[in-house]
């Protein structure tokens, strides 16, 4: 089944990946200096942007859009390429990688429970959430390395989103009309509860970006809008 539109897709990934080689690396020579809490906070989103994506990779070629699959193999070497960017960043700094956390276990154990649709959805309550972060680590930081590397994610990240959502959009379309609102709906919810882990957990990383716990959860709670909105509607992509 084509699913319509994924090779404009690829065609955007592959520009962006040899825009990426011509930029090359930061300047990791320069080092990287940050209090302790902002440090926790990145080690444990590196853990997150970690791995090689293998389920994702076969259930993209399940779905029988090679152009999609293709597209999916470069958004994973994408996110390999944050935790390259993100390890290396803790490098600067002298602090080590952390091997493991548990929201990340929990999430890609729940990514793999069942098919794309169920992947995508709980794969979108990351990327919703890792961009109020690294806008949050962007902005909040007097740390030039760690702007620049804030940075580079970020703007992969505002890619990311609307690639998943024109998938998700073919996704729910094959799902009875009075279903499609109600399982969004859930989403929001599993969004809500995800930020609010993230929000305690990341505290005082937050009050280092001039962020509250409510701030942060309202911020990601009103970005949701616009991904229900381009999921839901043909045509449609969040802002």
């Amino acid at each position: 089944m084509r699913t319509g539109g994924f090779a404009e897709w690829t065609g955007r990934f592959e520009d962006e990946r040899g825009r990426r080689r011509a930029q090359g690396d930061p300047d990791w020579e320069r080092g990287a200096t940050l209090p302790p809490a902002v440090w926790a906070g990145i080690r444990r989103f590196q853990v997150g942007e970690d791995g090689d994506g293998a389920d994702l990779v076969a259930k993209a070629d399940a779905a029988g859009d090679p152009d999609y699959a293709r597209a999916v193999r470069l958004f994973v070497a994408e996110e390999q390429n944050h935790a390259r960017l993100l390890a290396r960043l803790l490098a600067a700094g002298g602090v080590p990688v952390l091997t493991r956390h548990w929201s990340d276990t929990v999430f890609v154990r729940l990514r793999r429970l069942m098919g794309l649709r169920t992947e995508l959805l709980v794969l979108m309550v990351a990327e919703v959430v890792a961009l109020r972060y690294y806008r949050a680590l962007r902005d909040g930081t007097d740390d030039p390395l760690t702007t620049d590397v804030a940075a580079r994610i970020l703007a992969d990240e505002l890619r990311h989103v609307p690639f998943h959502c024109a998938r998700l959009r073919v996704s729910l379309a094959e799902l009875p009309g009075p279903l499609r609102r109600p399982v969004m709906s859930l989403w929001r919810l599993l969004l809500l509860a995800a930020s609010l882990v993230v929000a305690v957990d990341h505290g005082p990383a937050l009050r280092r970006f001039g962020l509250t716990r409510r701030r942060f959860v309202s911020d990601v709670a009103a970005s949701s809008g616009e991904v229900v909105t381009a999921v839901l509607t043909p045509g449609a992509d969040p802002s």
